[in-house]
């Protein structure tokens, strides 16, 4: 069996030098088959506010390139021990967000088709949607941790059923979801209305808000999160607005009080050992960012997330 190939070596080529895949990576097609593919999703006709993540994937992909193989925070070089590879974009249609959604959706499962997991890289929580759609369709109805800021449970904006606001009500309707195993994560801000905590709960939703995160600490929420997802498959959806526009100012609708980077990495680590089948992180909007800060929080997830998958493939 062939040694994974790895990132280009910058001790070879600079980092400012080359291809921008994800973390210097090879390309799905030069490696052929791929343990981890990460794909960009550049769709954002489901915001509500401001617009902007479909430039997303290019801008994590460019702040990825300071990323080293080992990763001290988990203990794991995930490079070396699976084959991750960058497998471009999933073109969808901008004017036709029923047809983008569809087109993620037969995207991700065909890149599913032999094992391979996805971490992929936003686009607004739209996607998210066909990405657990796809999940479930290979594993029965998963297990979800959605960090976001917001509930993203709401019915409808001016009618429309696919926006950034609504994926995780369409996927508890459609069945995609174990209901027994979800909760959100850094939530804070206004509502519309109490109902919408109530609408919520009904769905089996548990929350932990980012003031939770502050007085319980992230050891702490991280174990009683792991005691909620079990055993079960489990999909991590990290919208980037869950952290505070301090550590995340480019995203589309930002909100004050939030986690921090620091917390949102932590608690990721200590899923670890939790049966991940696919991640995304979604939201980052590079025109509202400054000096990358969005989009390298954003590249460190995406990271972490990978090592969390690479301890997986270890066991």
């Amino acid at each position: 069996m062939s040694l994974p190939r790895g990132p280009v070596d910058s001790v070879r080529v600079p980092r400012f030098a080359g291809p921008a895949t994800f973390a210097r990576l090879p390309r799905l097609d030069e490696v052929g088959h791929a343990d981890v593919a990460v794909v960009g999703v550049p769709f954002d006709s489901g915001v509500s506010y401001r617009p902007g993540a479909r430039f997303g994937p290019s801008a994590v992909r460019e702040a990825s390139r300071l990323l080293r193989p080992y990763n001290p925070g988990l203990d794991v070089s995930p490079f070396a021990r699976m084959q991750v590879a960058d497998a471009g974009d999933i073109a969808c249609n901008p004017f036709d967000i029923r047809e983008a959604v569809e087109t993620v959706d037969e995207a991700a499962s065909a890149l599913m088709e032999g094992g391979t997991r996805l971490v992929t890289i936003g686009g607004d929580h739209t996607i998210a949607l066909p990405l657990l759609r796809a999940a479930a369709r290979r594993h029965g109805p998963v297990a979800l941790l959605h960090f976001d800021a917001h509930l993203d449970t709401w019915d409808t904006y001016f009618g429309a059923e696919y926006t950034h606001g609504t994926p995780f009500r369409r996927a508890v309707e459609e069945g995609i979801l174990d209901t027994e195993a979800m909760c959100h994560v850094g939530t804070r801000g206004p509502l519309y209305g109490k109902k919408d905590l109530g609408d919520d709960r009904r769905m089996g939703f548990g929350i932990v808000t980012s003031a939770d995160v502050m007085r319980r600490g992230v050891d702490e929420v991280a174990d009683a999160l792991r005691q909620r997802v079990g055993g079960r498959p489990l999909y991590l959806s990290i919208d980037i607005d869950v952290l505070d526009p301090a550590h995340a100012p480019g995203t589309g609708t930002p909100e004050a009080g939030g986690l921090t980077s620091r917390e949102l990495l932590e608690i990721l680590r200590g899923l670890a050992g939790a049966d991940l089948v696919g991640a995304d992180v979604v939201e980052v909007a590079p025109a509202y960012d400054h000096a990358e800060i969005t989009s390298v929080a954003a590249s460190h997830v995406a990271y972490d997330l990978i090592g969390l998958l690479a301890l997986k493939e270890d066991k």
